[in-house]
């Protein structure tokens, strides 16, 4: 019976594994290699949070419509602005301005500085609607992080401020 091999001491990072041929400190290839693999991860895991907040959140209308809601929220904006941060044309931002104009979420009003432009704002129901929208997606990603243990979701904290400090550069 082969006896039990008993585990590797413990090795900081500038001793070299024995039986590994690498050096214990990255190249600075095998570094750029690893932020690469890092970069793809972490934009996977956002673009793939993002969407299945976005679809499974129960959303009372589209999410291109909720996301020109929330735009909204923050300010009036004219059509070309909307197209332009949301990086479609403006007849297609037309199209769905028209049509939350429709619903009652949307009010247009002639620009005060300049008459021939149209601003956009939310009337009071897309401004409830855009509310409600929130609250449920925020429902939704508490649901996925109720169960989680304090330590965990304090790794969330400290992620939610490095994200946000990557956003900003």
């Amino acid at each position: 019976m082969p006896t039990p091999s008993r585990p590797d001491p413990i090795r900081t990072p500038s001793q070299p594994d024995p039986g590994c041929s690498r050096p214990a400190t990255p190249s600075p290839a095998e570094a750029d290699k690893s932020v690469a693999d890092l970069a793809h991860d972490l934009r996977a895991a956002c673009m793939l949070v993002t969407r299945r907040v976005r679809y499974e959140a129960d959303n009372a209308l589209a999410p291109h419509l909720v996301s020109i809601l929330a735009r909204l929220s923050r300010e009036p904006r004219t059509v070309g602005e909307l197209a332009a941060i949301e990086q479609v044309s403006a007849p297609s931002m037309s199209r769905s301005v028209a049509h939350l104009h429709e619903l009652g979420y949307v009010d247009r009003s002639a620009d005060e500085r300049d008459g021939r432009l149209v601003r956009l704002s939310l009337t009071a129901e897309g401004a409830d609607l855009i509310h409600a929208e929130r609250l449920r997606r925020d429902r939704w990603m508490i649901s996925r992080m109720e169960d989680l243990a304090p330590e965990q979701r304090q790794v969330l904290r400290e992620a939610t401020v490095l994200l946000e400090t990557v956003l900003d550069r």
